[in-house]
């Protein structure tokens, strides 16, 4: 996946925070941005994470108890699939 350009952002950190980044980044011989930059993606992708949870539940919640809610025909090839396997283990 290519990656767009990269872009400078300033962010004012509280003083104990720019020690303990310094510090870590001294301890992982790797530079600060570099740090900072990998707690701010992991942040993003979790919080796109939690944000798909959430319209995941949402949908279900409201199809629960519609013709979306349950594939009769896909849950009993999965419960087959599951008993010959478990009847296949030593």
């Amino acid at each position: 996946m290519a990656r767009s350009a990269v872009r400078n952002f300033h962010v004012p950190l509280p003083g104990v925070v720019y020690d303990d980044l310094r510090g870590e980044a001294r301890r992982a011989g790797r530079p600060a941005t570099e740090l900072a930059r990998q707690a701010i993606e992991s942040l993003l992708r979790r919080r796109k994470r939690a944000a798909l949870d959430e319209a995941i539940t949402v949908y279900a919640g409201a199809r629960a108890g519609s013709g979306d809610d349950l594939d009769e025909a896909l849950e009993a090839a999965a419960v087959e699939y599951l008993v010959d396997e478990y009847k296949g283990r030593p």
